[in-house]
């Protein structure tokens, strides 16, 4: 039987949904070979929770990742979180699952920070309207 791995990761508004399948150490984001995704940074985002987890794992697996929403740095993070969830979920390993909390607790645990929201009649977030008196 072949066992496979469906996890989730957020961030911002981005959501990436990955399925892990035995395999022969492809990855795909979106349906482009890692190696050829775009960004070169969000592409090394993307390769450390596979790089920390070693060669001998990676190369049994085989990885898919669907993201949408947001830009292209909250979509690298949230396929990384989903990634590495994966990855640990695959292997079982609490060791790996500490690695990766060891590197960067995001590989493990979701940055749930937003951007705040305008508020009614006001310019931004924060600032408020200015008064004038004169």
């Amino acid at each position: 039987m072949v066992k496979t791995i469906i996890t989730s990761g957020k961030r911002k508004t981005s959501v990436a949904r990955a399925t892990l399948r035995e395999g022969k150490g492809q990855i795909r984001i979106n349906k482009i070979l890692l190696n050829n995704y775009s960004n070169p940074l969000a592409r090394g985002k993307i390769e450390e929770p596979l790089a920390l987890a070693g060669d001998d794992i990676i190369k049994k697996v085989k990885i898919d990742v669907q993201v949408n929403g947001g830009g292209w740095l909250g979509q690298a993070e949230a396929s990384r979180l989903a990634i590495a969830r994966a990855l640990v979920g695959f292997t079982g390993s609490k060791k790996l699952e500490r690695t990766f909390l060891d590197y960067d607790r995001n590989l493990m645990v979701a940055d749930v920070r937003f951007k705040e929201q305008c508020k009614p009649n006001d310019s931004k977030a924060r600032a408020k309207r200015q008064k004038s008196y004169r």
